[in-house]
């Protein structure tokens, strides 16, 4: 069965990047989502296998969003997606429980290569 993934990020053109990578190597995109509260909605929802979370978005943040959805289910698998010279966020991403990061511009082999890691 393939793994069920939930995409988090306020610019479509970011999520329409990330889930061409995550079909076109085998994973089910199963939900969208433009900002954290939808990110949270859509986790209640789906209940994926891993969230690819954008750090800085509108409504609510991305870490915001990664400490909602721990507190529903604190084995939740999110991977954070950052532009350059967020390491500050990234750092605190990783100690409210996120897998992993990926940078922003999305190259593919990173991207399956922290999925592949993260889910395994």
């Amino acid at each position: 069965m393939s793994k069920r993934i939930l995409i988090v990020d306020d610019a479509a053109f970011m999520r329409m990047m990330i889930k061409d990578i995550l079909t076109k190597n085998g994973y089910d995109v199963v939900g969208e989502a433009a900002d954290g509260m939808q990110a949270v909605e859509k986790y209640k929802e789906h209940h994926p296998d891993l969230v690819t979370m954008d750090i800085t978005m509108p409504e609510m943040d991305g870490i915001t969003a990664l400490k909602e959805i721990k507190a529903i289910n604190p084995n939740a698998k999110v991977i954070m997606c950052s532009a350059m010279g967020q390491q500050a966020m990234v750092i605190d991403a990783i100690q409210a429980g996120a897998k992993d990061f990926i940078v922003k511009p999305f190259q593919a082999d990173r991207v399956i290569e922290a999925i592949h890691k993260t889910l395994s």
